[in-house]
């Protein structure tokens, strides 16, 4: 009793599994995977921090607490998490409507978001229903992703070319075509900085991958600035970053503001939990050492965000970039995550200051650099090649959240994908099948032209389940098909891929098995899964077909029709059929 109560609770609090099977091995491998994370994240996290409209020291706060919580909550080993571009992206997009940037009241509404998606995230998991984020498929995902890169690279245009822009241009497009009527306005120095962090953080990343190129690139251009004194000559500083770890702070809004936010808390919600998954179960598959339980980390990623809040922290999510470093540098468990959080806590204590000359040209080439990654063009043409449904869904994604905003590029996408999983579902595969010559085995003669067909004989398989949503479409598939046969004498359902059946698919197959004997036709059954045949046997189907026409396979339903004893056949698949029926299978 107390064994499994211990059990159960690991299984709440994975740290408790984990954490004692440490050696000192383990303890190396994420020691050196988490400080090479946490190199990474001090850049990263004041560029999304700037990103989100917020000062850069959320993006640092954002890589102390939530990693802790993480730590101890989450079912992934290797997952990092911490603030990141799209989530930064999607709080200014909603976020800036309410409150100015950067503002007193703008940083309250942040931390309130991820409080609140923290909330959304825990309800979710409590309640099972992780399974939702299936609604938004990957194509809609990378199109919105693809479309915020662009949103992302047009927003740091102007830290890049030192250009001033005017407050209160939103849309992307306003935005390009500020920045293209005062190019004259450049400033160059500004300009050479971020040009240069972009080209130098690309040389060492492809000199080695593990080095820490964003950090180095920042490092030269603090002391750039600070030994030629470039702040005074119109080069734009972060300026003072305020020092010390972050207090206990819970944030208050009024009840009209939480209803403004709200879409931006959903949409937050939607993607951040469809981006982590997606990431942990990539991490999961190419190890095979842990398992993902998506219920308990949607109660981790809830859990980190709401104590982030509290710790002045942008909301979090997971980062596949860190999470992959992570993994490349051996981490083995979630202590990598904790010794991230504990080098981000030692640079809030001691060395912020040192942040005060780091131009927010730079910052702008961490972004650009890091978003580069995001747009993908090559799933586009893979989607082209391979479905042209996803690639047209993509493409849709893409151009609405392009044009007409992230909030309803999300929104969109969701409509995409529940709309063309319908489509799909209720317009499923019908194949006619014929035998393969020398064999026992029967194909789909689409696929197997050689496969032999009998004029009198029409096999057919439906490859879905039989529900309200394609009953008609069964229908009228099964019985066109019947019609365009001449000189038919039988007609078999291969009901193998027939997994399911409600009362709607059930009147379906009676209405087919009716007017296929209406018109002088003999119909037989084959293959019946155990729990559709019970189904078929509790609501009489089954006795209406009659124990002489059904049967465990094709073969089986062709021999009986052919045999010219069939009697004999029909006798043995009819107490098959009754032996299965008493054991219940």
């Amino acid at each position: 009793m107390q064994n499994g109560v211990l059990l159960n609770f690991k299984s709440f609090v994975p740290i408790l599994d984990w954490l004692p099977k440490q050696t000192w091995k383990s303890f190396r491998a994420d020691l050196i995977a988490g400080l090479t994370v946490g190199v990474m994240l001090v850049p990263q996290g004041m560029a999304y921090a700037m990103l989100a409209g917020m000062p850069p020291i959320y993006g640092l706060y954002g890589g102390v607490i939530p990693l802790v919580i993480y730590a101890f909550f989450g079912s992934s080993i290797r997952l990092s998490l911490g603030p990141v571009a799209v989530s930064s992206l999607l709080i200014l997009a909603g976020i800036s409507q309410v409150a100015e940037p950067f503002s007193q009241e703008y940083v309250q509404l942040v931390l309130l978001t991820g409080l609140l998606i923290g909330i959304l995230k825990i309800i979710l998991s409590f309640l099972r229903l992780g399974f939702l984020v299936n609604f938004l498929s990957q194509p809609v995902v990378l199109g919105f992703i693809s479309a915020a890169a662009v949103i992302i690279l047009i927003s740091q245009l102007k830290d890049l070319f030192g250009i001033y822009m005017e407050p209160g241009l939103p849309h992307p497009s306003a935005k390009l075509q500020y920045i293209w009527a005062h190019l004259d306005e450049i400033h160059w120095i500004t300009f050479a900085i971020g040009a240069g962090g972009i080209f130098l953080i690309l040389l060492l990343s492809r000199i080695n991958k593990r080095l820490p190129s964003a950090l180095i690139a920042m490092i030269i251009g603090i002391l750039v600035v600070r030994i030629f004194r470039l702040d005074q000559a119109g080069v734009s500083i972060v300026g003072e970053v305020p020092k010390g770890l972050p207090g206990f702070l819970f944030p208050r809004a009024t009840m009209e503001q939480i209803q403004a936010i709200m879409p931006t808390v959903f949409t937050v919600t939607l993607i951040g939990i469809m981006e982590s998954i997606s990431i942990a179960k990539f991490l999961e598959s190419k190890h095979r050492d842990h398992t993902i339980r998506p219920n308990q980390e949607l109660l981790a990623l809830g859990l980190s965000k709401i104590f982030g809040s509290f710790f002045q922290a942008i909301p979090t999510s997971a980062s596949f970039t860190r999470s992959a470093i992570n993994d490349e540098s051996g981490a083995k468990s979630q202590l990598s995550g904790i010794i991230t959080a504990v080098l981000i806590g030692l640079t809030l204590a001691f060395l912020t200051p040192l942040f005060y000359y780091l131009p927010n040209a730079l910052l702008a080439s961490v972004i650009l650099v890091a978003v580069g990654k995001l747009f993908h063009w090559k799933a586009a043409l893979h989607y082209w090649k391979v479905y042209r449904s996803d690639f047209f869904m993509m493409i849709i994604t893409f151009l609405v959240t392009l044009l007409l905003g992230v909030e309803q590029g999300v929104l969109a996408g969701v409509i995409l994908s529940i709309v063309l999983m319908v489509y799909r579902s209720s317009r499923p595969h019908v194949a006619i099948l014929g035998m393969i010559p020398g064999t026992n085995q029967y194909r789909n003669v689409a696929r197997f032209p050689k496969a032999l067909q009998d004029e009198e004989i029409l096999i057919l398989r439906f490859d879905a389940p039989l529900f309200f949503g394609n009953a008609n479409y069964f229908k009228d598939a099964i019985m066109r098909r019947v019609r365009n046969r001449k000189n038919l004498k039988m007609v078999l359902l291969d009901a193998s891929s027939i997994y399911d059946l409600d009362g709607t698919g059930m009147d379906a197959l009676t209405e087919v098995v009716e007017s296929i004997r209406k018109e002088g036709i003999t119909f037989y059954i084959s293959g019946v899964l155990g729990p559709v045949r019970d189904r078929l046997f509790r609501s009489g189907l089954m006795e209406n077909i009659g124990e002489l026409s059904q049967f465990l396979n094709v073969h089986r339903a062709v021999q009986a029709y052919k045999a010219s004893d069939k009697k004999d056949l029909w006798v043995d698949a009819a107490l098959q059929t009754n032996a299965e029926k008493k054991q219940g299978k």
